[in-house]
């Protein structure tokens, strides 16, 4: 298996540290009935830190797919550099630390992380025309 889709493979489990931390703050402040019901009604409102991490949840399933399709078409295109490589790992590192620093509620660094991140998805890009 390539680097990238070890980094791939990771950054799935990311997501589930994602929605297990969101989903677990969520359901200490609606309570369970609430998370195992029809959730047809307004929910009640999340404390500043559950909606933190419900946000930096949503944030990643924004960016995941754009970084998951790269590394797929890189693995499809069996182009893999420098550029997929360290793509990839900036992406997932990116990811790692976003997560507590937005759960902290850390303006401006989070946004700067989220740009990393970013850049580790045109990285990959990238490495798919330069070698």
């Amino acid at each position: 298996m390539t680097i990238e889709l070890t980094l791939l493979s990771l950054a799935i489990l990311l997501g589930f540290v994602h929605l297990f931390a969101a989903g677990n703050a969520s359901t200490q402040i609606r309570g369970i009935k609430w998370n195992a019901g029809p959730r047809d009604k307004n929910p009640p409102p999340l404390t500043p830190f559950a909606a933190r991490l419900d946000r930096a949840f949503k944030n990643y399933l924004e960016t995941f797919a754009f970084f998951a399709a790269a590394v797929l078409i890189a693995h499809l295109a069996n182009r893999h550099n420098a550029l997929t490589i360290s793509g990839a790992w900036l992406y997932l590192i990116a990811r790692v630390v976003y997560l507590p620093v937005y759960a902290a509620g850390i303006p401006m660094i989070r946004s700067v992380i989220w740009l990393a991140g970013t850049a580790g998805i045109f990285m990959i890009l990238a490495g798919l025309y330069w070698p």
